[in-house]
């Protein structure tokens, strides 16, 4: 069950207990779905992460949300880089807020994982849809796995950080649903959070300068000033430290190689804590 109030935030919001994909879900039926349309699944049985990597936790220890964006004429396809980093920017303010109070440092890991201090806590994942009209956000976030019910030992989960923090938001907010209660908060900020970020983005006409997207994403992004390890398509390795993000989402990287900064638009980074 969704409280009506995070619901009326969309277009359209469903609720499935579970599904292979959310992601798939929505894909499948996007051409007769409208813009800002929401799939919210209990249990995914054949999630995806980004390079195909599997996203699987426990029934009702996660949040898994899938977002259908169709902006229509007033935003090219070529704008649909920074939707992920919105996605990524949205639950990044997310976290921050179920776990104020509880001291932790919580930044986006270009392009779109929310990180706790150095631990991964939430990833995104967008396909396009078939037609090229729009763009499918699948986010998840860790919520009450222990740390035994997490896949690798960088990752994290809001009961972890959190404590007893988690366990008191789950118990204030809805009292009726207590078990679902931190899912539903964190569905109502997400959502609260990517709405009003794509609506901004929208009214610019997907420009992300004009919109503050980007100096928003910048101002995140933890990425910048560390020194990387860029693992692009082909397992092609190069090492530099992140310096930026320029207008259409890259990361730009200073090599220690060259005088030539490049550009990433798709990779996995690997923030080094130490020169190399």
């Amino acid at each position: 069950m969704i409280n009506p109030e995070t619901a009326s935030l969309v277009s359209r919001l469903d609720f499935v207990e579970t599904t292979g994909s959310t992601n798939a879900d929505l894909i499948a039926r996007a051409e007769a779905l409208p813009d800002l349309s929401v799939l919210v699944a209990d249990y995914q049985s054949a999630g995806k992460g980004r390079a195909g990597r599997d996203w699987v936790a426990p029934a009702g220890s996660s949040l898994f949300v899938s977002v259908l964006v169709k902006p229509g004429s007033s935003v090219s396809p070529t704008s649909f880089s920074w939707l992920p980093l919105m996605a990524g920017l949205a639950m990044q303010r997310v976290v921050a807020e179920l776990l104020n109070g509880s001291n932790h440092s919580v930044g986006l890991k270009w392009p779109n994982d929310v990180l706790v201090g150095t631990k991964k806590i939430s990833g995104v994942l967008s396909e396009l849809v078939p037609d090229l009209s729009g763009v499918v956000i699948g986010t998840g976030l860790n919520l009450t796995q222990t740390a035994a019910e997490l896949p690798i030992e960088s990752a994290t989960s809001v009961s972890i950080e959190a404590g007893q923090l988690a366990d008191q938001v789950a118990a204030n907010l809805h009292p009726a649903t207590e078990h679902f209660a931190l899912r539903d908060r964190a569905l109502e900020l997400y959502l609260g959070h990517f709405t009003s970020l794509y609506a901004s983005f929208k009214k610019a006409g997907g420009n992300a300068v004009a919109s503050g997207l980007r100096n928003e994403v910048i101002e995140a992004c933890v990425s910048i000033g560390l020194p990387v390890r860029v693992i692009l398509p082909g397992d092609t390795e190069r090492f530099g430290k992140a310096v930026g993000i320029d207008d259409t989402g890259r990361l730009i990287v200073q090599p220690d190689d060259s005088t030539e900064v490049f550009s990433v638009a798709a990779g996995d980074i690997v923030h080094l804590r130490h020169n190399y």
